[in-house]
């Protein structure tokens, strides 16, 4: 145990996943699927309350293209003013990058437009650096673009492109096992790990603090961090426990 505690500090990011103005989970990233969570300002309040220094909030109606929640989230950064949010769904051009920035975002997470659009990605990584993640959502080595509806090409040559660009950071999320709390996919991100020296976020799948600890253990490699989500929010262990694992 005493080997465990001499690894580095796993980055937690509590999930904030916002629809039709309320905090939801969705299973496999499919419309439909929620289930509601309540006010997402108190979500992200409580886990800043908690400890975190991260949140990772989306807007999913602006991911899926059926409207934005550009207030709520205004009002989310605004309440856990002091932590650090990296924010996702639906930047696809300069106007909500901007304004995704100007809310008060740290980060901003770009998927779709990274794989339809890779010549404004490139530009954007260019320009913003490390204010600029890019999401990698996998099912098998297909990336999902559009809400996880469409099919977004394969994961190694838009990879070898990102590399080219320079991409600061991905977040990886293999589709399949986001909201199913069967665990997260270890071998992908040893995969996409082998292929960058850019650090990696995990994200899907997680479901008890074991995996928390597998996930920590993979730091040594270029995990930096690891998206929470349905896991909490069911309960499965609260906050505390999962920073105290991750290595607060």
């Amino acid at each position: 145990m005493s080997e465990f505690n001499n690894t580095p500090r796993l980055t937690l990011l509590p999930a904030v996943d916002v629809a039709d103005g309320k905090a939801v989970r969705l299973t496999k990233g499919e419309a439909g699927t929620e289930t509601s969570y309540g006010d997402p300002v108190d979500a992200a309040a409580e886990w800043a309350d908690q400890g975190a220094d991260w949140i990772h909030l989306v807007d999913l109606d602006a991911a899926f293209g059926r409207g934005s929640n550009a207030g709520i989230l205004r009002k989310v950064i605004r309440q856990v003013r002091g932590v650090n949010v990296e924010l996702s769904g639906g930047i696809r051009d300069d106007a909500s990058l901007e304004n995704a920035l100007e809310i008060g975002a740290k980060r901003i997470n770009l998927g779709t437009a990274a794989l339809e659009n890779p010549e404004w990605a490139a530009s954007v990584i260019a320009q913003y650096g490390e204010a600029v993640a890019i999401g990698l959502d996998v099912r098998g080595t297909t990336l999902a673009a559009r809400g996880w509806t469409k099919d977004g090409g394969d994961l190694w040559q838009v990879m070898d492109r990102l590399e080219e660009a320079g991409a600061a950071r991905y977040v990886v999320t293999d589709v399949t096992k986001d909201g199913t709390l069967q665990g997260p996919n270890l071998e992908l991100l040893r995969q996409v790990m082998a292929r960058t020296h850019r650090p990696v976020v995990a994200s899907g799948g997680i479901s008890n603090l074991d995996d928390i600890a597998a996930l920590r253990e993979l730091v040594p490699l270029g995990l930096e961090g690891a998206i929470v989500g349905k896991a909490l929010y069911a309960g499965a262990f609260t906050l505390p426990e999962a920073l105290d694992v991750a290595g607060y």
